[in-house]
């Protein structure tokens, strides 16, 4: 089992992490020494544990806001997949226009009345003109 040192506000530890972890091991102590900085800066020196104590719950302030974040972002998430999934089980049938076919019979009556009726006013235009 590998030993790490990291440095977490002007200390140093050594830390045994499992094979392989040594980089995360690094990023999770490069974080909490940022947040034991920025004690260091606002109050100054304090005891180990403290500064220890006090940058693991800014930590875990920080990890439970990014955690609310993420449930709200999975939320709206959800509402947009059921809102899809509706969407794609209505597949609801196109509406349907039909549109009225005109019987072949119609049509014929209707040319054979406007041919006499054509032929009616060319009658009247005749007798007009005499």
């Amino acid at each position: 089992m590998p030993e790490v040192k990291i440095n977490i506000g002007g200390r140093t530890f050594d830390v045994a992490c499992q094979a392989g972890e040594e980089h995360y091991l690094q990023t999770a102590a490069k974080m909490l020494d940022d947040e034991a900085q920025v004690l260091s800066d606002q109050v100054g020196r304090m005891p180990e544990a403290r500064m220890l104590l006090m940058a693991g719950l800014m930590l875990a302030d920080k990890t439970a806001s990014v955690e609310d974040k993420v449930a709200e972002v999975q939320a709206l998430l959800a509402e947009r997949e059921a809102e899809l999934a509706a969407l794609r089980a209505s597949k609801a049938e196109p509406e349907r226009i039909e549109v009225p076919v005109v019987p072949q019979s119609v049509t014929d009556t209707l040319a054979e009345l406007a041919a006499r009726a054509e032929s009616l006013a060319d009658e009247v235009e005749e007798k007009a003109g005499r």
